[in-house]
């Protein structure tokens, strides 16, 4: 049994109503993968805009395992103390991240991020020696597009990134830099310049699907608008 956990921010938890990318890739890989696997975490609770709290299961289509490590405004900052005992405590096989653009816009700099990540490696390693990860850059928002210090720390660190992953990648212990979505358009692909609708939720999942197959053999390409 092959055993995901998907490690994320508010674009990762999604909110009450969705389906979340989570779920497309789900779907993507029982669809294309020929083996067991689930998605593991110690939560399951989408975002709640009306409570303004995780506290909502309602799911767009709930049959699915929809545990994960998310939650809206966390960021590597907050997910690095947590991710050995979790790691620990859920066992997974692979690490789904997706995080980066809350620390950027409110807890850390380009270079501090960095160094969080590696501390998230770090951690998620000591429980896991054999654990892969696979991580997704910083994709661009409304407020990279207009304030333009804001979209230069997201370069900057999306090419720190990309030196960390290169650095710490190891044969025992994978790690993987996704490719950013295709085509990605805040426009086109959000419902409010930052959170994906159901195109940036295919493409989310597709960058993620992308990544383990063209590394690992593991599913296959993504068909986007079929899962």
């Amino acid at each position: 049994m092959l055993r995901f956990m998907p490690v994320g921010d508010s674009m990762t938890i999604g909110s009450a109503g969705e389906h979340t990318w989570r779920y497309r890739l789900w779907r993507h890989l029982y669809e294309t993968y020929g083996g067991p696997f689930t998605f593991v975490g110690p939560r399951e609770e989408l975002y709640d805009t009306s409570s303004d709290a995780p506290t909502s299961y309602a799911y767009a289509e709930p049959d699915f395992p929809r545990r994960h490590l998310a939650g809206w405004g966390e960021g590597w900052l907050h997910m690095a103390p947590l991710i050995g005992e979790t790691v620990r405590a859920h066992r997974p096989d692979v690490l789904l991240v997706s995080l980066g653009l809350i620390d950027l816009g409110f807890y850390t700099n380009a270079e501090q991020t960095a160094q969080n990540v590696r501390a998230f490696v770090a951690g998620a390693r000591e429980a896991a020696p054999r654990i892969r990860m696979v991580v997704l850059p910083v994709i661009p928002n409304i407020r990279a597009a207009a304030d333009e210090p804001f979209a230069a720390q997201v370069d900057l660190f999306n090419v720190l990134l990309a030196k960390t992953v290169a650095d710490l990648d190891e044969p025992r212990s994978p790690l993987l830099l996704a490719s950013p979505p295709e085509e990605y358009d805040i426009h086109a692909d959000t419902y409010d310049g930052t959170h994906p609708n159901a195109s940036g939720e295919h493409r989310i999942a597709g960058a993620f699907a992308g990544a383990m197959w063209e590394a690992w053999g593991v599913g296959q390409a993504y068909a986007a608008g079929t899962s």
